[in-house]
């Protein structure tokens, strides 16, 4: 499919050219602009592929990077207001915050959502930060694979897409040399996750899972457990409120048009064909096995990768889940809908870690729509009750309760926290910023601790748990074989059949 702007010239080759043609003296452009300038021949030029919500607003966060400059976007749907999200008007209203226009788009109804819109963004941003001329434009692709071929001076590009298209995407980008930031997961397909990492390893070029976030809490759990706190560590606890988004039980049945402007075989890529349904699509991709990894896919990186580095985790040696189940009424009998094509509305999901480098066995669970460990005794003694999401380490001798992403670390109960910190909270630690990781690594730096070579074991956990959601019972993990022990039958959920064309 054609690009809606073609833009083909080399822009290091323009750049030295035009250096080249007079003889001059070159003072730094830091000692004139300050210390936060980048030249624009030392910016990373980047490809932003995907569109949604959740790409529009990661992409107003990127743009006033002085270090990046966005050279071009792609998305299967060109313009649309059709779009699912928190609330009605919380995009809108952060894009004209954004922007410093109140009206920007006042007359659409809608959540937006599609290329135009990050086109319209991006030249919108640049063209006013840059009035003098010098910004030399965006390009626009529905066809990532149209955007690579074209974007010869790409250096860069930050994937975020529906899940099913991240290791295609990201191993074609790799293959011709790009530097790669991509949202999570890895891929929602075992198979696939090992080919992205393993493309990253050949290619050596420099990538950055997301999610990574080299949190300070984490330190003071470990600190507080390596300190025989809680005794020897034996269970960790992980619930979230997610899914916020509907887990249909059935298929759709009814075959809406495909929307104008929007390529329903592009957003499909590798999966089975079946005919465009809403249901499929937008925020409601992360219920369906096919499309996307469930809710601990959307946010279990968040919250476990860090536990998962701390902790020495490697790969499980089993894993089992307790998916909830719906019912429907035929003909006045009322029967368990058999559904191994969407995640279930709720889950517990066990995984079982061997003892490792002088640590002891564990098991990790994870909790999703609504569920939550038994209310421990200490809770009660404290008078207190679980929030909706959190994080509990157990020892055989006691227990820590953190936020969900481990953020306020608490001894239970309330006076044992006293009695081992004198009163004393955590002292609050600054935050690094990734990004700026992944910016010097693409100059030459060392890689960032978000690479994907890092991301193996708690992607392995991420895909296994959604295929435990589809087996009914507990799975034995082979992992250096990758194949179920026990149930080989399984086997065939660790990848998925491709279309032609789209096989890997």
């Amino acid at each position: 499919m054609p690009a809606d702007i073609n833009i083909n010239i080399n822009r290091r080759t323009f750049l030295n050219a035009a250096a080249g043609s007079a003889a001059f003296t070159i003072v730094p452009r830091h000692v004139l602009g300050g210390p936060k300038y980048v030249a624009p021949s030392d910016k990373i030029t980047l490809g932003y592929i995907g569109l949604g919500t959740q790409g529009l607003r990661e992409l107003i966060e990127m743009l006033p990077n002085p270090a990046i400059q966005v050279v071009a976007v792609c998305d299967p749907n060109k313009d649309s207001h059709d779009y699912v999200d928190w609330s009605k008007d919380g995009l809108v209203r952060d894009i004209r915050k954004f922007l410093g226009n109140r009206g920007w788009r006042a007359v659409a109804d809608g959540i937006p959502g599609g290329r135009d819109v990050g086109h319209e963004l991006i030249e919108t941003y640049y063209g006013a930060e840059r009035p003098a001329g010098n910004h030399r434009g965006c390009a626009s692709y529905a066809d990532f694979r149209e955007l690579l071929d074209q974007e010869k001076d790409l250096d860069a590009v930050k994937i975020m897409t529906p899940d099913h298209l991240h290791a295609t995407i990201s191993i074609a980008a790799m293959k011709q040399g790009k530097h790669v930031l991509m949202h999570k997961p890895i891929s929602n397909r075992m198979s696939e996750a090992r080919m992205v990492i393993e493309t990253a390893r050949q290619t050596n070029v420099v990538t950055h899972f997301i999610p990574w976030d080299a949190r300070g809490p984490m330190d003071v759990v470990m600190g507080w457990i390596n300190d025989g706190a809680i005794g020897t560590l034996r269970e960790v606890h992980n619930w979230s409120s997610r899914p916020f988004w509907p887990q249909y039980q059935t298929l759709p049945t009814d075959q809406p048009p495909v929307p104008k402007d929007f390529d329903w075989n592009l957003w499909l890529g590798p999966a089975t064909y079946r005919p465009y349904h809403p249901n499929y699509t937008n925020a409601v991709f992360r219920g369906w096995y096919d499309f996307g990894g469930g809710s601990i896919a959307d946010m279990g990186h968040y919250s476990l990768w860090i536990v998962f580095r701390a902790l020495k985790l490697g790969a499980p040696v089993s894993v089992e889940a307790t998916p909830s189940f719906a019912c429907a009424i035929t003909d006045h009998v009322s029967r368990r809908i058999e559904n191994d094509y969407s995640f279930p509305s709720a889950c517990v999901i066990r995984f079982r870690y061997p003892a490792r480098e002088g640590l002891a066995p564990l098991d990790l669970f994870w909790y999703d729509g609504g569920m939550r460990p038994r209310t421990p005794e200490e809770l009660y003694e404290d008078g207190k009750e679980f929030a909706p999401e959190g994080m509990m380490f157990v020892g055989d001798k006691g227990k820590i309760l953190a936020d969900f992403m481990i953020q306020n670390p608490r001894l239970l109960p309330e006076k044992k926290m006293r009695d081992y910190t004198g009163g004393k909270a955590p002292a609050p630690r600054e935050k690094p910023d990734p990004l700026a990781d992944w910016i010097a690594a693409c100059r030459g730096g060392k890689p960032s601790e978000g690479s994907f070579l890092n991301a193996g074991p708690i992607t392995e956990a991420v895909n296994l748990g959604a295929i435990a959601c589809r087996w009914p019972k507990r799975l034995e993990w082979d992992s250096a074989n990758m194949k179920f022990t026990n149930a080989a039958e399984a086997d065939r959920y660790l990848t998925r059949e491709y279309r032609k064309g789209w096989e890997l």
